[in-house]
């Protein structure tokens, strides 16, 4: 296949590629310091990589697509049992891992190879070219394990591609843009979408490291043009902007403001939008398919949807026994299932699973839910396992009370689940975040504020109030921590 990378080879050597803090590489000496890795490695099946946020990386993953062979990327925050896991399942030959990086014990016994990021572009060598095909596997990367050990999903090369290219069109991405980014690289936002998206355009890439809003407001005005970001980060940005006139300035500069991984609340929708006059838009993908749907750059920019279909990606939405929902009426609630190019090929080692996650007619089940407005756009409202509430013969998906519980200007932080109710089946429950610890909005109060909103059957029976969400790496609410003793 064509190479994933084609300006490797074809953009300028002097154009900027990647910087993280004050250490970066241009196109020249990225192709340098991937091709002589890729020489060392190709043959070596599957290799893990260390995926600290540091140059060394992007390089080994780079190279590792360069040599055709398959990286792994580690959480450098994962206990020793995860890593254990991943490490038997995965079988990698080798760890490529940054010069000094400590290494936990549990990769103790596998060939360790340091990445070296400052090769001489004179002595580069030409790229290897590996027989590959679309087919061939790119990418294993771990699911969260909520409901088990963590699954290799295998990411094949067409899916990195065709996801890429359906972003370009969608987002007007191109060579000039300059991203922002301060995710973690072990997964698909950070790494496929953060590092590799640049790349395949032949565009540059500022890391800061670790996300802050001075970061973000220092590059955006030193004419970075897109900036990636997770919720959490779009509500500092938000709750700063009133003190930080340079912050709001630099957004305004922007050209494309992307939020993902879950959803962002309106009310920083709003904020951000009333402070800057841009629109955050959002996307949905997930580990399995890539990505699936975005608001276009070129579309209305509808707070608190994902958009629509990206090009080449079949969505539809379903009833609990599989039947497809044809209205779009922006209320049936179904789950959201997909079809294309975007997905991956298998579990690794896991035929049971990969069985039950497609339909016989190969759909994927996300176990994502969501409704279609009139004209396609798709707004979810939370996960089947644990953010759809069947109470009193409703359907209700939590992520729309929890934006409803957002709005109220005594709530912080909201989040909402089911729990059984003898009557109802099941009843609504809030878990709120007060503004003021001393003086929280009542649970009526609330109660009543999203009945007004949305309906009467849509408000929380019961109220708890927490210091704080228990939330992951990207800012993900941890639902199944929510207990009340």
């Amino acid at each position: 296949m064509s190479s994933l990378f084609p300006a490797l080879t074809g953009a300028p050597a002097g154009r900027p590629a990647l910087r993280f803090g004050d250490r970066s590489l241009t196109y020249g000496e990225l192709g340098a310091a991937s091709g002589a890795l890729a020489a060392r490695i190709g043959g070596a099946g599957r290799v893990a990589v260390w995926a600290t946020p540091a140059l060394e990386t992007a390089v080994a993953v780079v190279a590792a697509l360069q040599a055709g062979v398959a990286a792994v990327p580690l959480n450098p925050k994962s206990g020793e049992k995860e890593l254990g896991h991943i490490l038997s399942d995965s079988a990698p030959s080798v760890v490529l891992a940054a010069a000094g990086d400590e290494l936990p014990s549990a990769l103790g016994d596998l060939e360790r190879i340091d990445v070296d990021a400052d090769v001489d572009v004179r002595a580069a060598e030409p790229l290897p070219d590996p027989q590959v095909s679309d087919e061939d596997p790119a990418l294993v990367v771990y699911t969260s394990g909520t409901t088990g050990p963590p699954k290799g999903a295998v990411i094949p090369r067409r899916a990195i591609a065709t996801t890429l290219d359906a972003l370009a069109d969608a987002w007007q991405w191109t060579a000039d843009d300059v991203l922002v980014h301060g995710l973690p690289l072990f997964h698909v936002h950070g790494l496929v979408l953060g590092i590799l998206g640049p790349l395949r355009r032949g565009g540059s890439v500022r890391h800061l490291g670790r996300f802050s809003t001075e970061g973000v407001a220092r590059e955006l005005t030193d004419g970075a043009t897109m900036l990636f970001g997770v919720p959490t980060m779009y509500h500092r940005i938000a709750q700063a902007l009133a003190e930080e006139p340079k912050l709001a300035k630099a957004l305004g500069r922007a050209r494309l403001l992307v939020s993902g991984s879950a959803a962002l609340p309106v009310h920083d929708h709003e904020r951000i939008t009333a402070a800057t006059g841009q629109h955050v838009i959002e996307r949905y993908g997930m580990t399995e398919t890539l990505m699936n749907t975005s608001v276009r750059a070129d579309g209305e920019a509808r707070a608190g949807t994902v958009g629509v279909p990206l090009p080449g990606v079949e969505l539809r939405l379903v009833e609990e026994d599989g039947t497809p929902i044809a209205s779009y009426d922006g209320e049936t609630v179904g789950e959201i299932q997909v079809r294309g190019p975007n997905l991956f090929t298998e579990y690794l080692n896991r035929p049971d699973a990969t069985t039950a996650a497609f339909t016989p007619d190969g759909w994927f089940r996300t176990g994502d839910m969501a409704v279609r407005d009139p004209d396609g756009y798709v707004r979810i409202v939370g996960r089947k396992a644990t953010d759809l509430i069947k109470s009193g013969g409703y359907k209700i998906g939590a992520g729309e009370i929890e934006n409803a519980l957002l709005e109220h200007p005594g709530v912080r932080e909201a989040a909402v689940t089911g729990e059984p109710d003898a009557d109802l089946g099941e009843r609504i429950v809030a878990w709120v975040v007060p503004e003021d610890p001393q003086s929280p909005p009542a649970a009526e109060e609330l109660a009543d504020h999203v009945a007004r909103r949305l309906a009467p059957h849509k408000r929380p029976r019961v109220v708890h109030y927490l210091s704080a969400l228990p939330r992951n790496d990207m800012g993900k609410i941890m639902k199944r921590a929510l207990r009340h003793d």
